[in-house]
């Protein structure tokens, strides 16, 4: 048997815990405690009938799809930052944290390329890329903080500053503990405007940065955004913007759902992945696997790192600390990716590289949405291996955009 296929299921069942993904350095007593709750309240009988375990469980079932082995782990981040005055997730307890990660077997010395996802998603969503990507780098994949298998301490932070260094200042401890340096890192929508803070922060460890519809580069005062202050004058606007200023996230309405959460998800992302999907639909078995139960448990499990929301953008979407403020800045080169369909408007990109000072590339993809990859990912792996072309092929950094691609 593949070693990294065989250390998968021993490295889940090592390290999953209710709350935060623990590894074997949590308590024999809390370990129990946490058993005997699960005993004692199954699934069937929670209103909201999800869990961390349910999380990884489910992305243990979607990855059967994935060809190329791979390792689980829960990469231990510790309690906060070495010497920082206030940790960037305030919680109450001091016990270590983990980063859910999944390291994909590679050719001997392939670039290394670490994905972050986006905003309410979880890793699993690359499940369509990992095998294609997989041929040409050493893919490491991760939760964030607060999402997905990761841990999902209380979140408690009370500004954009604090916010951002949550996510950065976590994703450092994690690169850190992986050792890692010198990759390619790629992030997505929100996951994007994390890619992007980190490498302006910490430059010295990314060789390039991909940031696929990426997320944060308007803000509410550019001009485009005066519909939005038309729209808050109306009654339907006004009870919008406080529930966003609120910070009443969307997995709040499919918690508050209970049992009936899960088939309104389903039939969200079924149709948003098949009916009125903008490229290739996914396959009944992918769907099943999917949209059957693991959007829903990365979206019910606790209320953690969802809770940046209002920290970070304004009511429709604008960054409250946008990056095109901080393109002149910018350090590492970098490629944009957008779907032609994606609601995330390339022009943001196209401003900022106005003020870059480093090689930046602009590459849209045909019948792709925001979630791109998904949607067309024979394409999206084209843009990839373009973008990184003098990485994975040094003699053919003249290589001609491939087909269907465009570069705006």
């Amino acid at each position: 048997m593949n070693p990294f296929r065989s250390r998968v299921s021993s490295s889940i069942v090592s390290n999953m815990g209710e709350e935060q993904g623990s590894s074997a350095s949590v308590s024999t007593a809390t370990s129990s405690s946490r058993a005997k709750t699960r005993s004692t309240w199954p699934s069937i009988l929670r209103w909201i009938p999800t869990s961390t375990d349910h999380v990884i469980a489910a992305e243990k079932r979607l990855f059967s799809l994935v060809k190329t082995p791979y390792v689980v782990e829960q990469v231990n981040i510790g309690s906060g930052p070495p010497g920082s005055k206030t940790r960037w997730f305030r919680s109450k307890s001091d016990e270590p944290r983990f980063i859910n990660t999944v390291t994909f077997q590679s050719k001997e010395d392939s670039p290394t390329l670490v994905m972050v996802h986006g905003y309410g998603a979880s890793q699993g969503f690359f499940f369509r890329n990992f095998d294609a990507l997989a041929s040409r780098f050493k893919i490491i994949a991760i939760d964030q903080l607060g999402w997905g298998g990761s841990s999902r301490p209380d979140f408690t932070c009370k500004s954009t500053e604090e916010t951002e260094a949550w996510f950065i200042d976590s994703f450092e401890e994690w690169r850190k503990a992986k050792n890692l340096s010198n990759f390619i890192l790629l992030g997505h929508s929100f996951g994007g405007y994390v890619a992007a803070k980190y490498a302006l922060k910490h430059p010295e460890h990314v060789k390039h940065l991909i940031l696929v519809g990426s997320a944060g580069f308007s803000s509410e005062s550019d001009s485009k955004s005066e519909w939005l202050a038309q729209f808050r004058a109306t009654w339907k606007g006004a009870i919008l913007n406080h529930l966003w200023e609120s910070n009443f996230t969307p997995q709040k309405v499919v918690r508050g759902l209970g049992p009936w959460g899960p088939g309104l998800v389903r039939r969200y992302t079924t149709a948003r992945f098949g009916a009125y999907s903008t490229g290739v639909a996914l396959a009944e078995e992918e769907s099943k696997l999917l949209t059957g139960n693991y959007v829903y448990h990365t979206l019910a499990a606790k209320a953690s790192g969802e809770l940046c929301l209002k920290f970070i953008f304004s009511f429709g979407a604008y960054a409250r600390k946008p990056l095109l403020q901080s393109a002149s800045e910018w350090k590492v080169p970098t490629t944009f990716i957008y779907g032609f369909e994606d609601w995330m408007s390339y022009e943001g990109a196209q401003q900022a590289r106005q003020h870059m000072k480093v090689p930046c590339e602009i590459i849209r993809v045909p019948q792709g949405g925001h979630f791109v990859f998904i949607d067309n990912p024979t394409a999206f792996h084209s843009a990839v291996f373009y973008a990184c072309r003098m990485y994975i092929s040094p003699n053919l950094e003249t290589e001609h955009l491939p087909e269907g691609l465009t570069l705006a």
